[in-house]
Formats: structure tokens, sequence, C-alpha cells
């Protein structure tokens, strides 16, 4: 068993076949989730795990070169947006119906147990070298 990093075995396998370019959502319990991508939904309850302690969790395993979220996410959840921001200050913003087009092209999904709207951001997968 890992000691250490993400023990959850789907999503650790999810991440380790991830390339450069490749598409993760990280969502709230409200985003529809496209299909076709790998789905890894860690929703326990409401608010739990919240999108800060996943986001938080992937960027610690992951490269990310870019992000996109909703235009919508600055009035209608600022915690969520401040929180983007401090991670990607070059974060995309495209309005939501948009947004949800773009998933359609993710290779992973990631759930979380997110309440709040508007707490979504698709990823693009960078490289370490």
């Amino acid at each position: 068993m890992k000691k250490h990093g993400i023990l959850n075995r789907r999503l650790s396998g999810a991440l380790a076949g991830l390339g450069h370019g490749d598409g993760v959502l990280v969502c709230d319990v409200g985003m529809p989730v496209p299909d076709g991508p790998r789905v890894v939904d860690l929703a326990f309850r409401a608010g739990v795990p919240s999108f800060a302690e996943v986001l938080e969790g992937l960027l610690a395993e992951l490269v990310v070169e870019g992000a996109t979220a909703a235009t919508e996410v600055r009035e209608a959840n600022p915690a969520a947006a401040e929180l983007l921001a401090g991670h990607f200050p070059e974060l995309g913003l495209v309005p939501h119906e948009r947004l949800k087009e773009l998933t359609a092209g993710a290779r992973l999904v990631v759930r979380t147990g997110e309440a709040r709207p508007y707490a979504n951001v698709l990823l693009r997968c960078g490289v370490f070298f």
C-alpha cells in the first residue's frame, strides 16, 4: 500500500495514465458528468471531500500547464474563484455552458463532494521536464 500521496487506487491509477495535454475535470456534485472520460467519484456526502481538498491533492501529484473555469464562479462562488486565482494566475474563464462543452474532451473526471455552485475547473496536464 502507498504510504504517501493519493491513496485512492482508482484515482492514483488514473493519474498515472495521463499525458501531456490531457484534460482533468475537477467538479462539484452538480456538474453534469459527460459520457466517455474515466470518472473517479470521491463524493462521500455534501461538502466531503471539498473542492479545495481535492484540488490541493491533485496539484501535489500533477504538472498543470493551464486551467479553465466558468466565468460565473467570480460572482456565484467567490471562495472557489479566489482559490483558483491563487493557483492559476493565468486562469482561463469561459461561460459555464462552454465549460460543460469542453469537459467532453477530458480524459478524467474527478467528482468532489462540493455542494457550492461553480466549484469546477478543467486542468490541462503538462510535463515535468
